[in-house]
This record gives C-alpha cells, structure tokens and sequence, in this order.
C-alpha cells in the first residue's frame, strides 16, 4: 500500500466484496457471481497501470469500474 493507486482501487475493492457478500446472504441472490469479475479484473489493471505511471489510463479505467458497478450490480445507496 504505497501509492495512491492502491488505496484507491483497494477502497472501490472493498466495496464490490461487502457488495458480493451482502447479496450472496440473501435468500435469493439477484445476481450472478461472474457480474463481479469485470469490475475485479478492472481494479487490478487500474491499479497496475497506475503504479507504472499511466496516470490518466489507470483513473478512466477506475471510473469505468465504478459506473460499471453502478450501472450494472445497482447498489442501493444510501445517504
């Protein structure tokens, strides 16, 4: 955990697994486990593109992550 990179992408991470664990409780999961790969797969090439300096590469493909999420997992946000 020594750059921005990783926090940032271990943060969006964190939140994709409570996500995956909150709906894998339910007695009926709305989604399947395989919805989550992308986002996964996209936290890691962010965050390695990030470390080996593609800045700008590294936060659009972490943006993508989270309007994945958004769009497609549909958290319920609450505020």
């Amino acid at each position: 955990m020594e750059t921005v990179y990783d926090w940032l992408t271990m943060a969006v991470f964190a939140g994709l697994v409570v996500l995956l664990l909150h709906r894998s409780a339910q007695e009926e999961p709305s989604d399947s486990i395989w919805a989550y790969l992308p986002p996964a797969i996209g936290c890691t090439i962010s965050n390695q593109l990030g470390n080996g300096g593609y800045e700008i590469v590294a936060l659009l493909i972490l943006a993508g992550v989270v309007t994945y999420i958004i769009a497609v997992l549909k958290p319920k946000l609450r505020w």
